[in-house]
């Protein structure tokens, strides 16, 4: 069975009290790809358009710049009640009190990180391999990053990818939320949710889209189209 996440987001879990988040359409940021709109540009217009989850990902900004636009973009998504998820940086996610990180295989470990951003954090930690959700299922992490589904260009150096079926048999492996990420369009997506993704993170699809707002509400639709197939 998938976990149905039916709180509205930036509400809190009043046992865990982590943020209840629903990661149906979750915008990854690329500043190189949005072209001549700026990131806060493009994230406003995808929340409006339906994105669930920001995650900022920005990994030629230095240190100053990552904290002044991670501060910018919180404030941007707080009237939306949308969480904000730093990529790696933990010093960052805490630096301006977002809602979690998302981390990856060659990370700090994602129990330091808890240990650092507490219980009311959300951690999310990518997988690239069977073996990967194996090993982390005894570490408290509240979602997968199964990645890359299809071939992409923003992670170019991945040399193997999960496939459809490959993301069915990461369903089977957890009762984990887990969003798929990696050449996700919106030819695929339906496909992706009744494979056995919660949600969708996305990139090009979003920053590179000429209409942020009409391209997320489109994957929306297509996010809830393939709920609705599910068996």
């Amino acid at each position: 069975m998938h976990r149905q996440f039916v709180t509205p987001v930036g509400s809190f879990d009043s046992v865990s009290l982590r943020p209840v988040f629903d990661p149906a359409l979750y915008l990854v940021t690329d500043q190189r790809l949005c072209g001549e709109k700026s990131v806060l540009d493009v994230v406003g217009l995808a929340v409006r358009g339906g994105a669930t989850m920001v995650q900022l990902r920005e990994k030629r900004l230095d240190m100053r710049s990552l904290v002044d636009l991670a501060r910018a973009l919180k404030g941007l998504l707080a009237p939306f009640g949308v969480p904000l998820v730093i990529n790696d940086r933990v010093d960052v996610a805490l630096a301006v009190e977002a809602c979690g990180v998302h981390l990856g295989q060659h990370d700090m470990p994602a129990e330091l990180a808890r240990h650092l951003l507490g219980q009311g954090a959300l951690i999310g930690l990518s997988v690239e391999r069977p073996e990967h959700i194996r090993e982390a299922e005894r570490v408290d992490v509240d979602y997968y990053g199964v990645s890359p589904i299809f071939p992409t260009t923003t992670k170019g150096e991945l040399k193997s990818f999960w496939g459809l079926d490959g993301l069915a048999v990461a369903r089977q492996a957890t009762s984990r939320p887990l969003v798929a990420i990696g050449g996700i369009t919106i030819e695929n997506v339906a496909e992706v949710v009744r494979a056995g993704a919660d949600g969708v993170a996305v990139v090009s699809a979003i920053c590179a889209a000429a209409d942020p707002l009409r391209a997320a509400e489109t994957l929306v639709q297509a996010v809830r189209q393939g709920q609705g197939g599910r068996q």
